[in-house]
């Protein structure tokens, strides 16, 4: 499971460097395979040093909380920058347990089916990224494919192909795609996808 993970991650960041208007068989997915091992490597350093600065910041809430003056008038004041470094805290400490797992998701990275896997799973996207976009045109309600954010659309279609030609799971397919928006995309974007993936894949069944 971890390793099918890390590989929809790589191929989310091979699609990235692909033009919608770039035709599958003048794509080199090797290089892009390299590129995005890169970029890996770097959103690892990114969240390691993010998650470093939240400790520093928690810290600092609690010592401002341990300066305030200790007089009652004073107790809802300190009370206030205890409960803020202690959100900060779990934040940081939160986000330190998730980054722990990404120098294992490097070492995947690396490894020879993890590879092949997020090379096969870019390549069907690329060869049928016509007929996924009006598969998911289909269910925007109102909205347009290309009206979203270029990650958001990648995304989707990592998620159709996985239905489609890997059979994953609906559950699987879905709670992946919200994954890789927590972590490429943004609240509305995690949003707007868990509602086009479900109404995906109920107009697939229906």
């Amino acid at each position: 499971m971890q390793s099918r993970t890390v590989s929809r991650e790589l191929a989310l960041l091979m699609l990235g460097q692909v033009s919608d208007r770039q035709p599958a068989a003048d794509t080199p997915l090797d290089s892009l395979l390299l590129q995005a091992q890169a970029s890996l490597s770097q959103h690892v350093r990114e969240a390691l040093d993010q998650s470093a600065q939240d400790l520093q910041n928690a810290q600092q809430q609690l010592l401002d909380s341990e300066l305030q003056e200790q007089g009652a008038e004073q107790l809802p004041r300190v009370r206030q920058h205890l409960q803020a470094g202690l959100a900060v805290a779990e934040l940081a400490l939160n986000r330190l347990s998730a980054s722990l797992e990404l120098p294992r998701v490097l070492l995947l990275a690396n490894q020879e089916d993890v590879r092949r896997q997020a090379i096969d799973r870019t390549r069907a996207v690329l060869s049928k990224r016509q007929s996924i976009d009006q598969g998911l045109d289909a269910v925007m309600e109102g909205w347009r494919l290309t009206r979203l954010p270029r990650i958001d659309r990648d995304i989707l279609r990592l998620a159709a192909v996985e239905l489609a030609e890997f059979d994953t799971p609906a559950a699987v397919a879905c709670n992946e795609a919200v994954e890789l928006a927590n972590r490429y995309s943004d609240e509305q974007g995690r949003r707007m996808i868990n509602g086009v993936l479900r109404r995906y894949i109920a107009a697939a069944k229906s």
